[in-house]
């Protein structure tokens, strides 16, 4: 397995499953003449989606951004989501030599089941637990405030069933804002595409790199208009989209993705080109 080295930090995309959501709600606004020249639709008019967990190794630390689908998902649920691929979060880290045990910071952008569903795992007795119980989990205190007392609309993707032993634990972190949880990473709350939504810099020797998370979910949302039916708070969408671009264009950053099937990272010029990406073209 490959990885992309931003300074003193590896970084490793993950299987945490597939599925396929209508690209209407994915591109909002945007007509289907115009966004589906820059992302394959199918005649039903589903795209596809991967959930890839990023595992981020480095002096002293392993760290997990976001969780994968997980292995809770109902057969109804399974239907409507159009399951691709299924969550094998554990063998993918065993593969790299790494026990679920041995995380032990779990960094999630929001609660959304898609980012979510990991943080709490079905064993092979069928009971829940959590996955990654020496990891410390990091949240906007916002965000967990709206996890636990959702609104009628966030309620349909906030599942309790996905945070119910995380609050019974001493497991989880609630920050407010902006915060460095290991030497270059930063924590900065960014709202839009939910009230405490939160986006992750690394800065390492030099290197640097950007997840946006939801505000950024593919190359082809770089528009800053460009906007999901999903976001709760589009305009706070489009002017956090466009600060963060500015910051990874004037800083050379990676734009790490996590539902982009067709690349994991890309660097962006200020026209909007892509310049670089990972895996390298050669090699997708």
């Amino acid at each position: 397995m490959k990885s992309l080295q931003v300074g003193t930090y590896e970084i490793f995309w993950l299987n945490g499953g597939a599925f396929e959501l209508d690209g209407g709600t994915m591109f909002g606004p945007v007509p289907k003449i115009i966004w589906s020249k820059r992302y394959p639709v199918d005649q039903e008019n589903y795209i596809r989606l991967v959930a890839t967990p990023l595992l981020i190794k480095g002096p002293g630390v392993t760290i997990l951004i976001e969780s994968g689908i997980g292995n809770k998902l109902t057969d109804k649920q399974r239907k409507i989501f159009r399951i691709q691929q299924e969550w094998d979060l554990p063998a993918e880290l065993s593969s790299l030599g790494i026990d679920r045990q041995d995380i032990d910071t779990v960094i999630l952008t929001h609660g959304d089941w898609d980012h979510a569903s990991g943080i709490v795992m079905h064993n092979q007795e069928e009971k829940p637990e959590l996955t990654f119980a020496n990891a410390r989990h990091y949240l906007q205190r916002s965000e967990w405030d709206d996890i636990r007392r959702p609104n009628t609309r966030a309620a349909s993707s906030y599942w309790p069933h996905n945070f119910d032993l995380l609050a019974e634990s001493d497991n989880l972190i609630l920050v407010d804002d902006e915060v460095i949880v290991a030497p270059g990473i930063t924590l900065c709350r960014t709202g839009g595409h939910t009230r405490g939504h939160q986006a992750i810099k690394i800065d390492s020797e030099g290197q640097r790199a950007i997840h946006m998370g939801d505000l950024m979910p593919t190359h082809a949302h770089l528009n800053p208009l460009w906007v999901m039916a999903y976001d709760n708070y589009p305009l706070e969408v489009i002017d956090r989209k466009r600060e963060l671009t500015k910051w990874a264009v004037n800083a050379e950053a990676w734009v790490l993705f996590y539902h982009n099937p067709f690349l994991s990272a890309c660097c962006f010029s200020p026209e909007g080109t892509i310049t670089k990406q990972w895996p390298p073209a050669a090699d997708t």
